[in-house]
């Protein structure tokens, strides 16, 4: 893959993040975004495709005062290069995922998120 190919991937990304409405962008706290091309072989053992992965602590679950490492959302490239070669569609499912994976990182579950249309990103 060239890293062109990883750059507008990461634009993307970005994009959609900055799209998000403002008041959950405020609210975001000690978060980061990665890009990565693949998630772990054992992440995909236990849970099949993934798209995203949020893995920290949720706003709803942390203290006032204790300390907490920044939360990490992965949207894996690959996969959703697999599912379309539309750049189109392609930002669409990155959207969406980024959406999902925020969703957790509020202490938003996969249950509520498909009540919502947003299941089915990891």
């Amino acid at each position: 893959m060239s890293d062109l190919r990883r750059a507008r991937f990461a634009r993307v990304v970005r994009r959609a993040l900055e799209g998000l409405p403002g008041q959950f962008r405020e609210r975001m706290r000690n978060i980061e975004i990665l890009v990565d091309d693949e998630p772990d072989a054992a992440l995909v053992e236990d849970r099949g495709e993934l798209l995203g992965l949020y893995e920290g602590t949720p706003l709803t679950e942390r203290g006032l005062d204790e300390p907490y490492l920044p939360d990490r959302i992965t949207i894996f490239r690959k996969p959703i290069e697999r599912m379309t070669a539309s750049p189109k569609a392609q930002a669409e499912i990155i959207r969406d995922t980024v959406i999902h994976e925020i969703g957790h990182h509020f202490g938003i579950s996969d249950e509520r998120l498909d009540q919502l249309g947003l299941g089915d990103a990891d």
